[in-house]
């Protein structure tokens, strides 16, 4: 996600950074080359425009502060305006509760966006976060996508409407009205059975036609939705954008849900789908795991597309998966320099736990003390640890614990005993103590130590 985008920006910034000022000669330069690398993000000519005037302006005026670099001013103005794209700085608040349960979420889309999954994947961070939803499919023209979301549903242990009567009783021709018969026989039973949300996937269709459009405006009278959330696959781009302009101006979205952030995709749809729309992105898929669906903070991915990493996710994923007992020993450790080998080891099953190694990964800054480790591993196959583990558990316990005993001739037993090369032996060490320097440098952050003590046991998350 923002790969590209990110590392060409980083090489403007390289460049910039040799100069002593900034002037008309070097800022026309430096804007020119963002605004190429803002287009080939796929974002939208008039946005890329209206930002790099934007720079310009307050980049050759009386609001740079003459203290900083050249680069450092850049970046600064740039982040400021990329955070106005994207609504600011703050999560935007995603509305499940209604005076009358259950609060009706409707999920808008085109067909293959995503949307069904996405569905499941709400329920399940709903259920995270106190909620009891329930799920619907309401798609009566194709069988399979409500079979989808049953299979998805128990995966995720949400109950789900099935109104196999009203679907009998409809036949081959079901239509609107076994549409709007299964929307509301949903919403009694979440009602009888206490659910506080229900969950509505709607029917797509390849493109947008009159008829998708006047069941979505029936389902919107007769639900009264506390959201409208339309599902954006981010690899489609620009045509993303233009779909979520038509939704939102026929039925007046509250949200959009990114999909396929995790894809080799460009980008440009979540800086263009805000300001085009005036809604905010709520929630971007981030892999195809049943938890891969993260809240949308605009500002950690502005830090991602500068190339500062989201460390702040990546804690917050850790929380998820690792109590705070266990947290507290390995600061202590790494406060302590008695990170051994064997913490390694254990560090990297909590992360296998986490998510994707790739999307992990991508969460590290491309700057500063983590640079190395992400330059080191820029593709991280998730197989390899099998590897690693291997590696580690072939070395002597007191070979774990004082790595600098471990020589020439002990790396090729530890080889001979994992099956594994001596390169590979030489790799694992050089990872370890790479990892070692980083926590170190997040141990000594006043404000990383805070968010870490501070972590919670999953069961204590609201």
């Amino acid at each position: 996600m923002f790969d590209s985008l990110s590392d060409r920006l980083q090489r403007v910034f390289k460049n910039l950074r040799g100069e002593g000022k900034l002037t008309e000669a070097n800022m026309a330069e430096t804007l020119g080359e963002i605004r190429i690398a803002l287009l080939e993000a796929d974002v939208h000519h008039q946005i890329v425009d209206q930002m790099v005037a934007a720079v310009r302006e307050k980049a050759l005026g009386q609001e740079v502060m003459a203290s900083l670099s050249p680069a450092e001013q850049v970046i600064k103005i740039l982040r400021d305006e990329l955070l106005a794209v994207l609504g600011g700085g703050d999560a935007a608040r995603f509305n499940a509760k209604s005076s009358q349960p259950p609060a009706i979420v409707l999920m808008a889309g085109l067909q293959g966006s995503g949307k069904t999954t996405t569905s499941a994947k709400l329920a399940l961070l709903l259920r995270k976060r106190g909620h009891r939803p329930m799920l619907v499919s309401v798609d009566v023209y194709r069988p399979a996508a409500r079979e989808q979301l049953a299979i998805l549903a128990r995966d995720v242990q949400t109950p789900i409407f099935a109104g196999e009567d009203i679907m009998a009783a409809a036949g081959a021709k079901a239509g609107s009205a076994a549409v709007l018969a299964l929307a509301n026989g949903a919403r009694r039973d979440a009602y009888n059975a206490g659910c506080d949300v229900l969950i509505v996937d709607t029917a797509g269709r390849l493109h947008l036609d009159e008829e998708l459009m006047a069941e979505m405006r029936q389902l919107k009278k007769e639900l009264a939705p506390a959201e409208i959330l339309f599902v954006a696959d981010a690899m489609t781009g620009q045509d993303a954008v233009n779909s979520a302009a038509e939704f939102h101006r026929q039925l007046s979205i509250t949200g959009v849900v990114l999909t396929k952030m995790d894809g080799d995709t460009r980008g440009g749809a979540a800086l263009s789908i805000r300001r085009i729309t005036g809604q905010p992105i709520k929630f971007m898929g981030t892999s195809e795991r049943p938890d891969g669906l993260e809240v949308f903070h605009p500002d950690r991915i502005v830090s991602r597309i500068l190339g500062m990493g989201d460390i702040l996710s990546l804690i917050e994923r850790a929380e998820e998966t690792v109590d705070r007992q266990k947290m507290a020993e390995l600061d202590k450790k790494i406060r302590g320099d008695g990170f051994s080998l064997a913490d390694f080891r254990d560090q990297l099953r909590q992360v296998r736990k986490m998510g994707p190694l790739d999307s992990l990964m991508k969460m590290m800054p491309k700057v500063g003390p983590f640079q190395n480790l992400r330059q080191a591993r820029p593709d991280v196959d998730e197989k390899e640890l099998t590897k690693v583990e291997a590696i580690i558990n072939s070395m002597t316990e007191k070979e774990r614990l004082h790595h600098q005993l471990i020589n020439g001739s002990r790396r090729k037993r530890i080889a001979r005993g994992s099956g594994t090369s001596v390169q590979e032996v030489n790799q694992v060490l050089k990872q370890y103590i790479q990892m070692r320097k980083m926590f170190k440098s997040v141990a000594a952050s006043p404000f990383m130590a805070k968010r870490l003590m501070n972590m919670k046991l999953p069961q204590e998350k609201a």
